[in-house]
């Protein structure tokens, strides 16, 4: 049972898209992308769409991102700077 003030949130990982995508119900509120070359998953994009800002999606969609490349044995890289900035404050996520 969820109140109106809450709507259930997932992350999927959609490799199809190169994505990381968190949900707020049905819509799309945040996303990681990402490029892969040799053992390297570059995060270059993240986006949380203008309704759902401030509310720290951004940081939950990254962190899920960052521990399923970890879990696949794959390095991190951050060409965005919001992951940059993620990772140099979360230092066991550097390579």
């Amino acid at each position: 049972m969820s109140n109106n003030t809450e709507t259930a949130t997932r992350i999927e990982h959609l490799p199809e898209q190169s994505r990381f995508a968190l949900f707020v119900g049905d819509d799309l509120a945040a996303y990681a992308d990402y490029s892969e070359v040799d053992g390297l998953r570059d995060f270059d994009h993240t986006v949380t769409q203008a309704d759902f800002r401030g509310r720290g999606l951004a940081g939950q969609v990254v962190q899920h991102a960052l521990d399923a490349t970890r879990e696949q044995g794959l390095e991190i890289g951050s060409s965005c700077s919001y992951v940059e900035k993620f990772v140099s404050e979360h230092p066991e996520y550097r390579n």
